[in-house]
């Protein structure tokens, strides 16, 4: 089958103390690092196992924290990237490691999910690694959190990144009515999809493919239909992807998250992404505003 894995493992410390964050600067002990090293380990020797099934993957490491910072994460996107049977691997990062390792990356199937967070690190040190990766034919979509505080960052980044990468904003939604009118204006101009992410989609009941080709794996091999559903369906190592698909309607309200609402398929984001959904690179006909790609 053809799937899509979602890995968080016990990782939960991260350099950056963003406000809006709740891991941000959290130190995990060395024991914690240890078994999340050895979790990430299992899970690549688990992914390498699946070619004789004939089953093709995608990953995306989402870690609580930033996981480039610690070797295992970078062997493990290295080593999955040049695996048959994986159509992509990517990861969600804030770009503070150094990326020589990215030499080694296939860039037919490796991709980044890089986040600027202004105040955590300088403009000109994040756009410098963002063209490396760039320059070396790595994908990446680049975004932020739409935080008001951040509008002169956001318009500074947009203005020095090339015009050919995509710079997502994500809504921040944790005041009600936090927009006014031209600050919506303000990040349409930005990113024209901008109102896609604002948007909470009404999902109870709904179809999706979380819990069928999409699975939210957690360090130990727990599988979650999804990553706000705290219900385990299963476990990847004992019951493999055989045992845990099957069609599973939304048990939530409402899919706030891009990592969420995008594998709603009355939705039709694939229209808007095409084979870049999962690390949210938009089709540059879906970036334009008055003519002008964005």
């Amino acid at each position: 089958m053809k799937a899509v894995l979602y890995y968080r493992g016990s990782l939960s410390s991260c350099n950056y103390d963003c406000p809006y964050c709740p891991f941000s600067k959290n130190k995990d002990s060395a024991a914690t690092l240890a078994k999340d090293r050895d979790q990430v380990r299992a899970f690549v020797e688990w992914v390498k196992a699946q070619q004789p099934a004939g089953h093709r993957l995608s990953v995306f490491f989402n870690p609580y924290g930033e996981g480039l910072i610690h070797r295992w994460y970078r062997e493990a996107m290295v080593e999955l990237s040049h695996l048959a049977h994986v159509d992509k691997v990517a990861i969600q990062t804030n770009l503070s490691a150094k990326l020589d390792w990215t030499d080694r990356l296939n860039r037919e199937t490796g991709a980044f999910w890089a986040t600027y967070h202004p105040g955590q690190t300088d403009e000109a040190s994040f756009i410098r690694q963002c063209l490396r990766l760039h320059e070396r034919g790595i994908p990446l979509s680049v975004g932020t959190v739409g935080v008001r505080s951040a509008f002169d960052a956001i318009a500074s980044l947009r203005r020095a990144l090339p015009s050919e990468l995509y710079l997502w904003v994500n809504a921040y939604k944790d005041k009600t009515d936090y927009y006014a009118e031209a600050d919506l204006v303000f990040l349409r101009d930005i990113d024209p999809l901008f109102d896609l992410n604002a948007a909470d989609y009404e999902s109870a009941g709904k179809r999706c493919g979380a819990g069928q080709d999409v699975f939210y794996v957690q360090g130990p091999g727990l599988v979650k239909r999804c990553y706000k559903d705290r219900q385990v369906i299963g476990h990847l190592y004992r019951e493999g992807l055989e045992g845990l698909a099957r069609e599973r309607l939304c048990r939530m309200n409402a899919c706030d998250c891009y990592i969420g609402y995008i594998h709603m398929p009355d939705l039709n984001l694939r229209d808007t992404y095409g084979d870049r959904l999962l690390e949210r690179i938009a089709k540059p006909a879906a970036r334009v505003i008055d003519g002008t790609a964005r």
